[in-house]
């Protein structure tokens, strides 16, 4: 019996698995892949706070997962596949196992939904992002192209407009699903040029990203950028516990301050809650709360 199981190996999760352990609780910590999460696939991040040389993400993470062991989380590579609640306690079945736990917390993260086109998985970090915030300002002074129609990637192209010194904004459709009023902003700003009824068919460049070959009414269009954004939506990664919680619209899960959510002794941190601003400060904040507040719920219900 764990006093806290955590599902996922990101920020969220390892920063749970650190103050968990360090209060002292018997602690597992699950994860189908390479501890680290999402941002392992960044190329430079110099917006970590106490870290002030410039660092990839998969240097940003690589001694989260020693640091959380080193008070005794236990780490294991299995992809957890059920959650069932049984009584007061949790049972999290993998492949080959079978935990049971007093508390969960679900960091399993949310997925940005790729747009398909040649090359994007080879130049993902190189060129090809999902994160205007992340990794944007790396793109000052340069040409940029954003995907997408919908509210997140006008609102990203808007961020851009700002840094690069031009976005191309391309869209599959002859119109925008975002709001009027950032319509409106997008048609008013000079350095963001629309492409309409138009989808990027392929990627290209050497060591990083150089240019994009667009399908434009039928016929090939070349574009010289140094970056691609996608944002055709994300993945909220909640099948576990779907059954399990309250949802919002979009599968969020719907946690209080706590990072509680509406199963007792479930608490959700990072990007798979509602109204995360997907950074690695906020969902290692989310984990250490969640962490802390699950202790505090085995104390109270002296489990």
């Amino acid at each position: 019996m764990y006093d806290v199981i955590i599902i996922g190996g990101g920020p969220a999760g390892l920063t749970a698995g650190l103050y968990a352990s360090r209060l002292g609780a018997k602690t597992l910590l699950l994860e189908k892949l390479t501890p680290g999460g999402q941002i392992t696939l960044s190329s430079e991040i110099e917006n970590y706070p106490g870290v002030c040389d410039v660092k990839s993400g998969l240097e940003l993470m690589m001694c989260w997962p020693a640091q959380a062991q080193k008070f005794g989380c236990e780490i294991k590579s299995e992809e957890a596949v059920k959650i069932q609640k049984e009584n007061s306690h949790f049972i999290v079945k993998t492949p080959k196992n079978e935990y049971k736990s007093k508390t969960l917390i679900i960091a399993t993260g949310s997925t940005p939904k790729k747009a398909g086109f040649e090359g994007e998985i080879e130049y993902t970090g190189k060129g090809v992002s999902y994160c205007a915030v992340c990794d944007g300002f790396f793109y000052k002074d340069k040409i940029v192209a954003v995907i997408g129609g919908g509210d997140t990637a006008l609102e990203e192209a808007l961020y851009l407009s700002k840094i690069a010194k031009k976005v191309y904004l391309i869209h599959r459709r002859d119109k925008f699903r975002a709001a009027p009023v950032t319509q409106k902003k997008i048609f008013e700003t000079e350095n963001i040029e629309i492409i309409f009824n138009a989808t990027v068919k392929k990627v290209f460049g050497n060591q990083f990203v150089e240019g994009i070959i667009l399908n434009l009414n039928g016929e090939e269009k070349e574009l010289k950028v140094d970056g691609v954004f996608v944002f055709v939506g994300m993945k909220v990664n909640n099948e576990l516990v779907k059954d399990l919680v309250e949802l919002n619209e979009w599968g969020e899960v719907k946690v209080n301050l706590k990072m509680e959510t509406s199963q007792k002794g479930l608490y959700a941190a990072g990007d798979i809650r509602e109204d995360s601003v997907k950074q690695v400060v906020a969902a290692a904040g989310d984990g250490a709360t969640a962490a802390i507040n699950a202790l505090k719920y085995i104390e109270k219900e002296e489990l």
